[in-house]
């Protein structure tokens, strides 16, 4: 870390590691953005660019590893909703903070292949998640029913009823429908269920061609990750899971405990979505 003398501000230089999800947006020529929210272990930033992501999350080691994320070492910058920032060049400017970044990580690595039994075992043992948002919902039902079945009408019609439905930062409806599209993403591929990511293109396309002006640009954003196969290293270590490659009931865990809701929606979408590959899949 180094500290230099700027004519109007001391700025404090670092560097840090982000998601290749935000690849795109950081190096490109520099752009103004907004503080959009602080928290104690975060930092949105809201970075006027028609490029996706367009809501950077500046965290540091304490918090949730978001897909949009740029994860910092040190402590975060004392800042207020609505002060200007600046991101690009491979830099992040946030009040006195000048953030390079020098590491990326990978937030939609391949699963490799999986077998079909191990999709029918995790099916049995995903269950229904604790205390979801979205509990007995009628469009989730349908959401549910229509992947199993590869109605393609009524997947999207319950994916258009289901963007944006709940409060909070990332409403119930957005994140079952993230851990959904990230799941036929994977476990499709993984398991050669080409009718599986078939509908997550199509469910992708809906979910995300009108969230900014439907859902908060925060969850937004995730939504477009979500439609590329990205998500928090907690999806990503159950889908590991369910493909055999670590265990599955300490991250179907960790999942659980994700914000107050968020991480049961996230693991409801991914019930719906190991269901739809066993039955879109057919026999090996």
């Amino acid at each position: 870390m180094t500290v230099s003398t700027h004519a109007r501000r001391t700025r404090i230089h670092v560097t840090g590691a982000a998601s290749t999800a935000v690849r795109p947006v950081l190096e490109a020529p520099r752009r103004p953005a907004r503080v959009l929210a602080v928290f104690p272990s975060g930092v949105y930033l809201q970075v006027r660019t028609e490029i996706e992501p367009s809501v950077i999350a500046v965290i540091t080691g304490t918090a949730t590893r978001l897909p949009n994320s740029v994860l910092l070492a040190g402590p975060l910058p004392g800042v207020t909703v609505g002060e200007d920032a600046s991101v690009g060049e491979r830099t992040v400017e946030l009040g006195p903070l000048s953030l390079g970044v020098r590491r990326w990580w990978d937030p939609a690595p391949p699963l490799g292949q999986v077998e079909r039994a191990r999709l029918e075992d995790a099916a049995t043992r995903l269950g229904d998640p604790p205390r979801p948002g979205l509990a007995g919902n009628a469009d989730v039902e349908l959401l549910a029913v229509s992947c199993a079945k590869g109605w393609l009408l009524g997947a999207v019609t319950a994916a258009e009823q289901l963007v944006g439905l709940g409060p909070g930062l990332t409403p119930s409806g957005d994140d079952v429908l993230a851990g959904l599209l990230v799941t036929l993403r994977h476990l499709g591929a993984a398991a050669g269920a080409e009718r599986a990511v078939w509908l997550a293109g199509w469910l992708a396309a809906t979910v995300t061609y009108d969230a900014g002006s439907r859902t908060t640009p925060i969850s937004a954003t995730l939504l477009h990750c979500a439609a590329r196969g990205e998500a928090s290293p907690e999806v990503i270590a159950v889908l590991r899971g369910i493909a055999g490659r670590q265990a599955l009931e300490p991250a179907l865990r960790r999942l659980h405990r994700l914000g107050h809701t968020s991480g049961a929606d996230l693991a409801q979408g991914i019930a719906i979505g190991v269901d739809a590959v066993l039955a879109l899949g057919g026999p090996r």
